[in-house]
């Protein structure tokens, strides 16, 4: 039998396998179409202190490999996630742990949020791909400094086992690592989506109401392995994976890249099946290959070609 939990940033998964933030709502709206027993965890929709719309409609996209959606986190609030959404998800759910994505608009309302979780969730997972209002509108996770600061006054507001999902669209991941580090952070989480733009060539115009949106899916997964490559080369910290895994071999890809678990995104919306499949191909990837857990896989790379 192959073990696979994991323990990540302090988060023991019973499996390696978890939902990114934005493709499963808030846990439990699969029942019944998945198999939970071969989840490790589950991450929520974003929440921020207050309820926010979102972007107006038309907001998602599909392209060739993909999907580019500006949904502009639209979610519920703190105080009803915390008084309706978690106590339904734990009975719904009871044996999967829930990750909390939390975002602000600045500095203080990432802690507040953060503050505010309590021990009601498991994790906290820090969208750091929002604009900082005070600021200016600087997106927090594209100054190192400025992530520091986020990163240092969450951890702060919290005991909660802490990761940072940072963004693809940097020239090097490096200094975003070590801010997330020296902020105390616990974990990665990597990639966010890809900035990116669809355009109605008949009608002239931005097909999305915001003009611009979040590439992902299949198309992005080169990418996040990249990524997920360069991050554990210079970081101790475990890294939650997700970026275009619909199947065994590209959760394989990111974990012998350096990554501890990972993350199904876009693929749950045309599949919900692919949780399952993903799961038993790589159980089947390490008795297949001599592997007695499934963490032995994280960053088991061949790097000579002698």
């Amino acid at each position: 039998m192959v073990d696979v939990s994991v323990n990540i940033g302090g988060l023991k998964m019973p499996t390696f396998l978890a939902t990114a933030s934005g493709t499963f709502g808030y846990g439990f709206e699969y029942v019944g179409a998945v198999d939970y027993s071969k989840l490790g965890a589950v991450t929520a929709k974003g929440i921020r202190m207050e309820m926010w719309p979102g972007n107006p409609m038309p907001r998602h996209a599909e392209v060739p490999g993909g999907l580019v959606n500006a949904i502009g986190l639209q979610g519920t609030g703190v105080e009803h996630f915390l008084d309706i959404t978690v106590p339904w998800y734990r009975s719904c759910v009871p044996s999967v742990p829930l990750i909390a994505n939390i975002w602000g608009d600045s500095i203080e309302s990432y802690a507040r949020v953060a503050e505010k979780m309590g021990s009601a969730v498991d994790a906290l997972e820090m969208n750091v791909s929002c604009p900082n209002v005070k600021a200016g509108g600087h997106t927090f996770g594209q100054d190192p400094n400025v992530l520091f600061e986020v990163v240092s006054a969450v951890r702060k507001a919290t005991k909660l086992p802490l990761f940072v999902k940072l963004a693809p669209n940097v020239p090097s991941i490096t200094p975003y690592v070590k801010a997330c580090e020296d902020g105390g952070a616990d974990a990665l989480s990597l990639i966010n989506t890809i900035p990116a733009m669809v355009i109605d060539i008949e009608k002239r115009r931005p097909v999305l109401a915001n003009i611009s949106g979040g590439l992902s899916g299949r198309c992005v997964h080169p990418v996040a392995v990249k990524m997920v490559y360069e991050a554990k080369k210079v970081t101790c910290l475990p890294i939650l994976a997700m970026g275009g895994v619909y199947d065994a071999k590209d959760a394989i890809e990111l974990m012998l890249a350096g990554a501890t678990a990972v993350a199904v995104g876009t693929s749950i919306f045309t599949d919900p099946g692919v949780i399952s499949s993903v799961y038993d191909g790589v159980v089947d990837y390490c008795e297949r290959h001599g592997f007695a857990a499934v963490r032995d896989l994280t960053g088991a790379l061949e790097n000579s070609f002698i």
